[in-house]
């Protein structure tokens, strides 16, 4: 007498698990997207709100500031409804926002020049050096983070541990100004300050570019060397490590393409934060070098009170911040697939540190 119930399920095949697995990525793919676009809005409407409460709530008035002492009610009421400034707060706002959206931010005060051209000429500066100064910090936070946790306990992590220590205390205008002082004004081989477009060639703008970014990309440089030290240090104690190398893999690939892969993550992160960090210390900086970036056009806007150019800088910031941190998000997807998980807790992705060899 028979016990069969029904014919038996066959075994999943490794040919439709690989199906399954790009399948169930790209389902995956627009959540994420979803959940990063919803908290990309939120911060970008609250910084928004709080960018024009800073401006609304000051003192400053154009009509008085454009004016003068000797402005009649008459030329302030007239001068008030031509920024808009008689309206409710509310409309006011919601006006700005809209505007700043289709990339409107205004026009200055004192100058009657769009927000938006003054910071599309200064914006590029920032970009630029900004852009530098990550760069140099991977560079040199990597190669210190990886040299030390090669160097475990070693002279090598010892002296790296102390260097990034003493870095992380040194503000960057005090190293720009011994930056100045040591190549500009010693040795002569650098300009003391100014600024050249990429345009220009990319020697000639190097040659003004390096100092203010070497001197933004120390303290991020440290913070990203301490935390790919204590990340390689852990990784390489994986068992993944040891199968690797029974398995022939040379060093040189175990750590490059499978252990760095894996640990990269705590680094990614003090990258993305890193960002805010350059950008507010660019506004000392740029006064050190005389560069002609969007800190300097936001400290002279504070300096005359000129509202509308102060919301447009902070606002282009804060955009700026946003979209570094999304692509920080994008490469730790990248580089940790193991990250992404299904909600019944199994990977949609290679299914932990071992699937990386």
């Amino acid at each position: 007498m028979s016990t069969a119930t029904g014919p038996r399920a066959a075994p999943e095949t490794k040919e439709r698990r690989s199906v399954r697995r790009p399948l169930s990525r790209l389902a995956a793919a627009p959540r994420s997207f979803g959940r990063v676009a919803a908290v990309t809005v939120t911060v970008f409407l609250l910084a928004s709100l709080l960018t024009f409460a800073l401006g609304a709530l000051s003192d400053a008035n154009p009509a008085a500031a454009v004016l003068g002492d000797l402005a009649t009610p008459a030329d302030i009421a007239r001068m008030e409804a031509q920024f808009g400034l008689d309206r409710s707060l509310p409309v006011q706002y919601l006006t700005w926002l809209g505007n700043a959206v289709t990339g409107d931010l205004g026009v200055s005060w004192f100058t009657g020049v769009p927000v938006a051209d003054s910071i599309a000429q200064a914006l590029p500066v920032d970009l630029s050096i900004a852009g530098l100064a990550l760069l140099l910090a991977v560079l040199i936070g990597g190669g210190a983070g990886i040299a030390a946790a090669l160097d475990n306990g070693g002279l090598i992590d010892r002296t790296v541990t102390l260097v990034c220590s003493v870095l992380a205390t040194l503000p960057p205008f005090l190293i720009g100004i011994v930056l100045i002082v040591v190549f500009a004004v010693q040795f002569g081989a650098l300009p003391t300050g100014g600024y050249q477009p990429i345009g220009a060639g990319v020697g000639e703008w190097l040659r003004y570019a390096i100092l203010p970014a070497f001197a933004l990309s120390l303290d991020a440089a440290a913070s990203i060397a301490r935390q790919l030290r204590t990340s390689l240090v852990g990784a390489l104690r994986e068992n993944y490590v040891t199968g690797a190398e029974m398995r022939g893999f040379s060093a040189r690939r175990v750590l490059f393409g499978h252990v760095l892969r894996n640990a990269a993550g705590p680094a990614l992160t003090v990258l993305g934060v890193s960002v805010p960090v350059i950008l507010g210390g660019a506004v000392v900086t740029e006064k050190i070098f005389n560069l002609p970036g969007i800190a300097q056009l936001s400290l002279q806007a504070a300096e005359q009170h000129d509202i509308p150019v102060i919301q447009g800088t902070l606002l282009v910031t804060v955009v700026v911040v946003l979209v570094a941190n999304i692509a920080v998000n994008a490469a730790l997807a990248a580089l940790n697939p193991a990250a992404r998980r299904t909600r019944g807790g199994r990977g949609t992705g290679d299914a932990g540190q071992g699937a990386a060899v």
